[in-house]
């Protein structure tokens, strides 16, 4: 084989590694323009529905061909959205409660007190209101449910603050002020949140 043949074979290789290059190259889809978008608007979900400094708030839907099982799932969703919700705030406090407090029976405290804000937790959560409620039926039979229920902050608050005091072992450790503090300062972060 010849110079010539050499360069003439190259070419060709390279010729045929930028079109195979360019074939594989990923196309560019273009980006959803609001033209071809519609924005669904769910009932009972708005800014005023949402946890705040003052309230744990939480939503639920559901659809079913039964009006009163529709209701009693979007209750049961938004329930439970609203119990995960001020659980995982109450544990985010109690935790940082107790680990700032430097108590002689440190454990036992933080099991306690730990023990009695869950249970005033539980109790709490079953005086639920409901902020808004909306049902719907489409021409297809099925209804549709759009709850938001709350609790208030301070209500949930002052029955702790009350059932620690109740306990005498609970009070000697107890720092009100301290506890109030981060707990307000979480639902501050909830709101931000949103």
């Amino acid at each position: 084989m010849t110079k010539s043949t050499f360069r003439i074979l190259g070419l060709a290789f390279i010729a045929i590694s930028v079109v195979t290059f360019d074939s594989c190259k990923a196309k560019k889809v273009a980006a959803p323009t609001y033209t071809d978008m519609k924005e669904v608007i769910t009932p009972c979900s708005d800014t005023e529905f949402r946890s705040d400094v003052k309230f744990f708030r939480a939503t639920g839907m559901s659809s079913s061909q039964d009006q009163s099982t529709c209701k009693r799932k979007a209750l049961l969703d938004a329930n439970t959205n609203l119990a995960a919700s001020v659980n995982r705030i109450i544990k985010s406090v109690t935790d940082r409660y107790t680990n700032e407090r430097r108590i002689g029976a440190a454990s036992e405290f933080e099991e306690k007190f730990d023990q009695l804000v869950r249970d005033v937790v539980n109790q709490q959560l079953s005086n639920v209101t409901t902020a808004c409620s909306k049902m719907f039926t489409k021409a297809d039979g099925l209804y549709y449910s759009y709850i938001a229920v709350e609790v208030a902050k301070d209500e949930l608050l002052n029955n702790i603050n009350n059932n620690i005091t109740k306990d005498q072992k609970l009070q000697v450790d107890y720092d009100k002020m301290k506890f109030e503090k981060i707990f307000n300062e979480e639902m501050d972060k909830l709101s931000k949140e949103k």
